[in-house]
């Protein structure tokens, strides 16, 4: 708790007392019944309610995020030179006051937003750009007092250094900086580049008065509902290039796609086409192998051919005739599932027109 407020309880508790007091002995003196000692206790009472109040009133202190300067009577310039620091110190009662000041950062807003910045309403800045355009801007301004120039900043702006000297200044010097950029610029590549420049200009104009430039914020721009509506139209218009720039590229991708599918098929077909041709050759070369080897093992084996084509008959068939006038005589060879005949005591019997021959069972 601040000890001079503690104080200040302390003194009307006093002041109390003796009021209370004096009351109850002049109530007891016109009852004829005085009290001992009254007025030396009335005295008393008086005496210490005087002594707290000026002790009181001379005692000040100073919170850590501040500093005190000190209007004095008996100063040459009026105020005392050195600020009071943060702690407990004395100044001449009644003769003296203090000014307490704050040194932590503070923030001066200015915004569209009703309830956002410093003042109710609308406090946007309207600013100009380089192509005639107008804007809408929301900032804040981050500063403090300087604790070396605060006795400056008294005799210079007392308690109206953020409306007057932060809200002017960061107000006029927007603009101007606004003026030197295109809007385009002012939202894309060169907003840093403004930021940069109204902060330096900021910084020069507060140190001037005794403030320190801590930092600037651009919160928003807005733009006039012409030009946000030009905006959107070519936003509108972008997007619909970029859609179509991509619907080409997916039909190119579709082609190369569909080209590359054929291009497989084809190079599929060919090889298996060369597959097929391949095995064909191999299969003509070896029935060529084939036909080689069975062309020579007939012209060494005459008889070989008159077997197979025996052994390809009816296994039913034991016995075969043939016309007289048939050109073919097949030699039969002698086999183990054939009779054996011989040809000495077999007769031959000549078919005749008035003879039949008829196939045994």
């Amino acid at each position: 708790m601040d000890v001079t407020i503690l104080l200040s309880w302390i003194v009307g508790f006093v002041w109390l007392a003796t009021v209370l007091w004096v009351a109850w002995t002049v109530i007891n003196s016109a009852r004829n019944k005085p009290i001992k000692s009254g007025v030396a206790i009335t005295i008393g009472l008086v005496v210490l309610a005087l002594v707290l109040t000026l002790v009181n009133s001379g005692l000040v202190f100073i919170q850590p995020q501040e500093l005190g300067v000190v209007i004095s009577a008996f100063a040459p310039n009026g105020y005392r030179q050195e600020p009071l620091k943060p702690g407990l110190s004395w100044v001449i009662p009644f003769f003296e006051k203090v000014e307490i000041y704050p040194i932590f950062y503070e923030t001066y807003t200015m915004s569209i937003a009703p309830e956002e910045g410093q003042r109710i309403g609308d406090d946007s800045i309207y600013a100009r750009t380089a192509d005639g355009q107008e804007i809408l801007v929301d900032a804040s301004v981050i500063f403090a007092v300087d604790p070396e120039q605060v006795i400056r900043v008294h005799i210079l702006w007392q308690d109206r250094y953020q409306e007057e000297l932060v809200r002017t200044q960061a107000r006029s010097i927007i603009r101007d900086a606004v003026s030197q950029f295109n809007v385009n610029e002012v939202v894309t590549t060169k907003r840093f580049e403004l930021i940069d420049m109204i902060n330096k200009d900021m910084s020069s104009a507060l140190g001037e008065n005794g403030l320190l430039m801590v930092d600037f914020v651009i919160r928003n721009i807005a733009f006039s509902p012409e030009y946000a509506a030009a905006v959107e139209q070519k936003q509108i218009a972008e997007q619909q290039s970029q859609q179509a720039e991509l619907l080409v590229e997916k039909k190119k991708q579709e082609a190369e796609q569909a080209r590359q599918q054929a291009q497989g098929a084809a190079d599929a077909a060919v090889i298996i086409a060369e597959g097929k041709a391949a095995a064909r050759i191999l299969e003509a070369e070896a029935e060529a192998k084939a036909l080689k080897v069975q062309a020579q093992v007939l012209k060494d084996n005459p008889d070989l051919l008159t077997y197979v084509y025996i052994t390809k008959l009816s296994p039913n068939v034991d016995v075969m005739f043939l016309p007289s006038d048939s050109p073919f005589i097949f030699p039969l060879p002698e086999t183990s599932e054939l009779p054996t005949f011989e040809s000495e005591s077999t007769p031959t019997v000549e078919p005749t027109e008035e003879t039949t021959t008829e196939p045994q069972p």
